[in-house]
């Protein structure tokens, strides 16, 4: 079984990305998303590839079924229990309001309602003492209320059961007992941190999404063994690793972001490779367009997020790729508002019928539409010609929906269109750059998605990013990154203490105990205990701060008096993050954290194939913006495929391949690196005339 497959599901497409481990050859389809059975568009790719899942040994996968089923609330029935006198926590959530003057600003609503939330008799004190002893009647009496109120899951959160979860496991057996059938998640499987609110909240969107996502993976499972598949399934996490299908049906909250991380895993080994101490991964599909900051090859981690918005969302507070995300995609539809301006978005055509120049039904503009007006695709030659795109209809919808309520010829509103756009994504940018302390003159910008590269220079060029990066396949390079990933699995335990006063029996037996988990699940997934390995780290704040920096610990330095390597690490990254230090004030531990890594066989995309000099397979007129708004220039047209190493391309000109187009223009160059990506460095910033 030589073939490694991996497949992401997106709003709009759905990418295949194959490893033959034997022949080192790759191989790729795509075809678009039904949200109604996300699994065709699986098969579809596996037929168009001509893949023999027989031959497959493992199979990969990530998707946006997890948040999607929390944004849209088509979740399971929740049913939540708690410790007597916490019922109104997961309600009354945190006191601050985050949006100060906005008149209309309004709560996350619950996913589980008060009338669903149950008391039951029992009580630690923060130490893990049990202060007042489980009552297995209450516990059963608030389980038979769940199921009589119609709950297909259930929620258990019970105080300080981040220290000794003894009586939520008693809460299991019971509930095993009254509720087999029902799905059941308890907090200390999913998150043994402090913080209630937070820890609800993660729970509770455990269970909710639980019963769906578990079916989706069992069906998918099963679509998978009806086309011959008897190799090993894995699935991504939002922590930019993979885990068994089991793992994933306990804590599905852990695929939320699963998706997108995929690329900004691979983008980060490409800057790794290549020697870029700071890039940023800019992916742009067919609903959104994400960035991600990179260091020294590493994606930026979060130890939390927010399902929905910042502002307004349910807290997740699990490790996560720190992703930024905007509604502005290739489908992000393009409208004027009522008070005349444009905007784009975060409504999307969706992969079905999807934008106009499809010919599939779609009757609103989107960011698509403008680009091929603009002569940036090639009508012939879209997804290799699979799909012919028809621009007559969208030019029409274009100038009645836009250019007509705007006063504007066509070719301008398709030009303002993108530049909206480019100016929305540019903000994803500048918060994983900017907002960071980080200067985007110092960043490469590593362009993937279907439409990454074909606006990342613009992107690039509003930020004065100086390079651009663009790898082999980054129409499916999230998909590729899936194939690259690891295995991988987070552990955290709350421990508060000084950090010179430390117990380094407890600490090291904290860490024990997280390291004996992680080495278990990882070989019950199959891995050869010599491809484990587990890394440690402590969350440090100064005493008296709220937030923590994450700093790796290494075995042979807790036995050290006072951590002091420790010690002078987080002073240097507290500098780093926010520009001071104060090495003669205490330093708390708050947490102790653990990842367990799994390694696994990465693929190597072979280099270009291609020799000689490529040369041009024509020339079009192409929009492109410019300090009057729009201008168009003919720029040369290249194929992917044909350019060999070495290969250098002056602006104005458009690059196209399978599943993506590269747009650049006058004064930047292109150059093919010998591993295949190319580089794009862009013109000074005066602009075009």
């Amino acid at each position: 079984m030589s073939l490694v497959i991996a497949t992401d599901i997106g709003g709009t497409f759905t990418d295949l990305v194959a490893f033959d481990t034997e022949t080192r050859a790759i191989v790729h389809a795509k075809s678009h998303t039904e949200p109604e059975d996300l699994t065709a568009g699986i098969l579809r790719c596996l037929r168009k590839s001509g893949l023999q899942l027989e031959k497959a040994g493992e199979f990969v996968h990530g998707s946006t079924i997890a948040i999607n089923t929390a944004i849209e609330r088509k979740g399971a029935v929740t049913a939540l229990l708690v410790t007597r006198g916490t019922r109104d926590v997961y309600s009354i959530g945190r006191g601050n309001r985050p949006e100060s003057y906005n008149l209309m600003f309004r709560r996350p609503q619950p996913y589980v309602p008060r009338y669903l939330t149950f008391e039951i008799d029992e009580r630690l004190s923060s130490d893990g003492t049990a202060i007042i002893p489980l009552d297995t009647n209450s516990v059963r009496t608030a389980l038979r209320a769940a199921l009589e109120g119609g709950s297909e899951s259930i929620a258990v959160c019970l105080l300080h059961s981040y220290v000794s979860p003894r009586h939520e496991l008693l809460v299991a057996e019971e509930a095993q007992s009254v509720a087999p059938d029902t799905y059941i998640s308890l907090s200390h499987e999913i998150l043994r941190e402090y913080r209630e609110y937070e820890r609800i909240s993660t729970t509770v969107l455990n269970a909710y999404i639980g019963p769906k996502v578990s079916e989706y993976i069992s069906n998918l499972q099963s679509a998978l063994i009806g086309e011959g598949f008897i190799g090993r399934l894995s699935i991504m996490q939002s922590n930019g690793g993979v885990m068994a299908p089991d793992t994933a049906r306990r804590e599905p909250v852990r695929t939320m972001e699963s998706g997108p991380v995929g690329g900004a895993i691979a983008a980060g080994q490409l800057a790794g490779r290549l020697g870029i101490k700071h890039a940023v991964a800019f992916d742009m599909g067919g609903t959104t367009a994400k960035a991600a900051l990179i260091n020294d090859g590493v994606p930026e981690m979060s130890e939390g997020y927010f399902v929905g918005n910042e502002m307004s969302g349910h807290p997740v507070m699990l490790p996560v790729v720190d992703v930024i995300e905007v509604g502005a995609g290739g489908g992000s539809i393009a409208y004027v508002d009522s008070v005349g301006s444009l905007q784009i978005g975060p409504q999307s055509a969706g992969g079905y019928p999807g934008p106009i120049c499809y010919g599939w039904g779609g009757v609103e503009p989107t960011v698509t539409d403008a680009n091929a007006i603009l002569g940036r695709l090639n009508p012939d030659s879209f997804l290799g010609g699979e799909m012919p795109l028809n621009f007559e209809v969208a030019r029409h919808i274009i100038e009645s929906n836009i250019a007509s309520p705007l006063g504007i010829s066509i070719s301008e509103a398709a030009q303002a269109i993108v530049d909206v756009a480019v100016n929305k994504m540019a903000l994803a940018v500048r918060a994983v750059s900017i907002e960071k302390g980080l200067d985007p003159r110092d960043c490469a910008l590593i362009a993937i998605g279907g439409a990454g590269p074909l606006h990342a220079v613009a992107v690039a060029r509003d930020l004065d990013i100086p390079m651009v990066i663009v790898p082999p396949l980054p129409g499916h390079y999230s998909a590729f990154g899936m194939l690259v990933a690891d295995v991988r699995h987070d552990y955290v335990r709350t421990y508060f203490q000084r950090l010179d006063e430390l117990d380094p029996v407890v600490l090291s037996g904290m860490i024990v105990e997280m390291d004996s988990d992680a080495r278990k699940l990882m070989s019950q997934e199959g891995l050869a205990s010599e491809d484990i390995s587990t890394e440690q780290f402590v969350d440090l704040r100064y005493s008296g701060q709220e937030f923590t920096l994450r700093v790796q610990i290494f075995p042979e330095e807790i036995e050290r008096e006072g951590m002091d390597d420790v010690r002078k690490r987080f002073d240097k990254l507290h500098q780093e993050r926010y520009g001071h230090m104060a090495p003669t004030e205490a330093v708390e531990v708050v947490n102790v954290r653990l990842v367990g890594i799994g390694r696994r066989n990465a693929p190597a995309i072979e280099p270009p194939t291609a020799t000689g000099l490529a040369t041009p397979v024509g020339n079009r007129s192409v929009g492109f913006t410019a300090k009057s708004g729009s201008i168009a220039r003919v720029a040369s047209i290249w194929k992917r495929e044909e350019l060999a190493p070495g290969s250098r391309i002056d602006g104005p000109a458009v690059i196209e391949e399978y599943a993506s187009t590269i747009v650049f223009d006058v004064g930047d160059v292109a150059e093919v690196r010998g591993s295949g990506e190319i580089v794009i460095r862009l013109a000074e910033r005066a602009g075009p005339n």
